[in-house]
């Protein structure tokens, strides 16, 4: 079965519910999540599950596209595992059809890499869903670079892109939303070809 085989797809975008996380570096998988989002001009709804969830189609116009779930788990980022995890479940997502969009420190601001599997690299979010079902998911790694000096990680990754980052922005997001849809329309070896910079 190729990892593009039917059955839904569940995009889960990470960050941390509320205003004043809303423009943080850690909050780029929902920025990525709001674009998906927009682009199948459909609203967030509130699910049982705790998260907020938007349902559409990419690829192909009308139902020959792809059936996906965007989610943004409304837990804080470090109990990402729940909701993701009951998501799965009530959507009945086999774990090779989850893709978690997330903030990645060790590569470059704006730099993508997308994988299958593997450790969590100190990533909170990353580290919940992976304890609540096993680390055999999707990751598209939006690069946000270390922080300056000897700032805290923990600091600068609940800081705001800079405004210099911000010019930039809009673009790196719009990329890591193209980077999901090749990655579930035309699977994960041609998303990494085109899109790990």
């Amino acid at each position: 079965m190729s990892d593009t085989a039917e059955g839904p797809w569940l995009i889960v975008g990470l960050g941390n519910p509320g205003p004043e996380y809303a423009a943080n570096r850690h909050n780029v998988g929902f920025m990525v999540a709001d674009l998906l989002a927009d682009r199948m001009r459909a609203r967030f709804k509130a699910h049982k599950s705790r998260a907020q969830v938007v349902e559409g189609r990419v690829g192909a116009p009308g139902p020959a596209g792809r059936r996906v779930i965007v989610a943004k788990p409304m837990s804080y980022m470090n109990l990402s595992g729940g909701p993701v995890t009951a998501l799965r479940d009530f959507y009945k997502v086999p774990v090779s059809h989850i893709v978690a969009i997330h903030d990645e420190l060790d590569i470059d601001y704006g730099a993508l890499r997308l994988k299958l599997g593997g450790g969590d690299n100190g990533h909170n979010g990353l580290k919940s869903i992976t304890k609540s079902m096993g680390p055999d998911y999707h990751r598209v790694r939006f690069g946000i670079g270390r922080p300056p000096g000897r700032m805290d990680v923990a600091a600068f990754v609940l800081k705001d892109f800079s405004s210099a980052e911000r010019k930039e922005l809009d673009y790196f997001v719009d990329r890591a939303a193209d980077a999901v849809e090749t990655l579930i329309v035309d699977g994960l070896e041609r998303a990494q070809g085109t899109y790990n910079s």
